[in-house]
């Protein structure tokens, strides 16, 4: 569960850290079910899932706002972006948050996947304007990329930056009223793309049927994507060369095991903590697999699972599950959180130092 990688400046990840159980301020949700006594270095004995909020139509997308030291989510059918945090509760960040517009119907309207950028600018796969943008507040959306030679995306899903800046995503046609039969789409492949940090945007792969949640590796050697496809409900790796493109793709995991059983859901979203393993949304929650391949364990949501996140100090996972909102601690960090955590906090000194020298 825990191989030796190193981060890109050679440095070694942080120890995990070993937080007692303690009596949780929120009710208890799912349970934790343990495959492999590893998962006891990534989830402590005793710990358990916290229910924070409930009453969404599709919890998705969850991401950390280290400005804010808050949690933002989206409500996919309701085009709005929640705010939470142990401060405040629950609010409405954004809306409209994926259509702007007023006169087409789509079957899932709202924003999905969301991240930030360098700044801790907040970047939104936007549904139903078919396109990826960014959000400042009092600015409102600056498109980032809304086609590929010519046409216009189906409704990108999820999505993730390597260290230069570059933006991989999903595009399957969820976002389209009637799917892959839906008059609205103009690509006939649904696609996982490449959105350079010079703007220049490229197909990498049509390979898969439903390309939704996607995730780096930590050496960003490897691009893991989940495929929610009934038929074939998987994660693939995918090699990826040093200009950004990707090599042959892989079965990295099938969940169909899962799915046979009777648990709800797909795979759908994933992250990857700093030593490789993968969170991984899919049938019964999140499934916690080492970066051979191995399930460990499965944070047993109950529901179909949307995605997940590290927040608060990098450690306590953040999970969307269908109406519910939950979190559950954990002794391992996210990987990027640090990172995004450095760029933010370089981020504001450098506004200081030009306040400074302008006055």
């Amino acid at each position: 569960a825990i191989p030796a990688l190193h981060a890109a400046d050679g440095s070694a990840p942080p120890a995990p850290r070993v937080k007692r159980a303690t009596r949780p301020a929120y009710p208890i949700h799912g349970t934790v079910d343990r495959f492999a006594p590893e998962l006891d270095d990534l989830i402590a004995p005793g710990v358990q899932m916290e229910r924070l909020a409930s009453g969404f139509n599709w919890s998705e997308g969850p991401t950390w706002l280290h400005r804010e030291k808050a949690l933002v989510f989206s409500d996919v059918p309701e085009n709005v972006i929640y705010r939470w945090s142990d401060r405040d509760g629950l609010s409405v960040y954004l809306k409209p948050s994926g259509y702007t517009g007023q006169a087409l119907e789509f079957a899932e309207q709202g924003s999905n996947g969301l991240t930030t950028d360098a700044a801790g600018r907040l970047v939104i796969c936007q549904h139903g304007d078919r396109r990826i943008s960014k959000h400042e507040r009092g600015r409102g959306f600056t498109p980032l990329v809304t086609m590929v030679d010519g046409r216009r995306f189906n409704s990108p899903n999820d999505l993730v930056y390597d260290r230069r800046g570059n933006l991989y995503f999903t595009d399957p046609p969820y976002g389209l009223k009637g799917g892959n039969d839906s008059d609205l789409k103009e690509l006939v492949a649904n696609g996982v793309y490449l959105l350079r940090s010079n703007g220049r945007v490229q197909l990498l792969t049509s390979s898969m049927t439903f390309p939704n949640g996607i995730a780096l590796s930590p050496d960003e050697r490897t691009l893991y994507v989940n495929q929610s496809d009934p038929k074939s409900p998987i994660i693939k790796a995918f090699p990826v060369r040093d200009d950004g493109t990707l090599g042959e793709g892989r079965v990295f995991f099938d969940t169909t095991r899962f799915a046979e059983k009777g648990y709800k859901g797909l795979p759908d979203g994933l992250k990857v903590d700093v030593y490789g393993n993968l969170f991984a949304t899919g049938p019964g929650g999140v499934l916690v697999i080492s970066p051979d391949g191995k399930a460990m364990g499965l944070l047993n949501t109950g529901e179909a699972t949307g995605n997940c996140c590290w927040g608060d100090d990098g450690s306590t996972l953040y999970i969307t599950a269908d109406m519910y909102l939950l979190r559950i601690r954990t002794r391992t960090e996210g990987y990027g959180f640090r990172r995004r955590s450095e760029e933010h906090t370089s981020e504001l000194q450098s506004r200081v130092d030009i306040s400074y020298a302008v006055f």
